[in-house]
């Protein structure tokens, strides 16, 4: 008896619980309104930080992605395809590991100095989300304005820790400034 109402009780939560497809469905429609925002951490590059060495003009001093990082940033690019998602500019760290993400997602990137952040130099960091929130602020056009980046800077932007190769969408709020509608990891 007890396990037939365990039971029961999985259903019924299920039958109420909300669906992960409804969610994604709703990110998905939110990138068709205009002035939609798409704020991407790059995909899967193993380790936690470039060498200090590293140059901006050198890859192989770089921390980079691996076959599952660009096998995963291409599923990211077949899911936006599937969803009749076209975007917009999309801008992206100059490092490696983030230009390449947007290339394989969106197959192109322009790279953008302010999105690569700035960890250990607090004021700095503050500095360099001045220009990217005013950015995402002004954006009011119909595709989305995608942001590829690093992950301290998504969440300097959007208050969200996400993991490498997930996004989060942003559209206008009431008051006209870019309000999360959540984030999307696609597997």
């Amino acid at each position: 008896m007890a396990r037939r109402a365990r039971l029961w009780l999985i259903a019924a939560l299920l039958a109420v619980w909300p669906g992960t497809s409804h969610a994604d469905e709703t990110l998905w429609e939110a990138l068709r309104t205009p002035g939609s925002v798409v704020v991407l951490r790059h995909s899967h590059a193993p380790g936690s930080f470039d060498p200090p060495d590293a140059r901006l003009d050198d890859c192989s001093t770089q921390r980079n992605l691996d076959e599952a990082g660009r096998a995963q940033a291409r599923r990211l690019g077949e899911a936006f395809r599937q969803h009749g998602i076209i975007v917009g500019r999309v801008l992206s760290s100059p490092r490696c590991r983030c230009l390449d993400t947007a290339r394989l997602v969106f197959g192109r990137a322009e790279p953008w100095e302010v999105l690569q952040g700035a960890l250990r130099d607090t004021e700095l960091r503050q500095r360099l989300l001045i220009p990217v929130r005013q950015a995402m602020g002004e954006h009011r056009e119909a595709l989305p304005l995608v942001l590829v980046t690093h992950g301290s800077v998504v969440s300097d932007l959007t208050g969200l820790d996400v993991r490498m190769g997930a996004f989060v969408v942003l559209r206008r709020g009431p008051d006209g400034t870019p309000a999360v509608v959540g984030q999307l990891y696609v597997e």
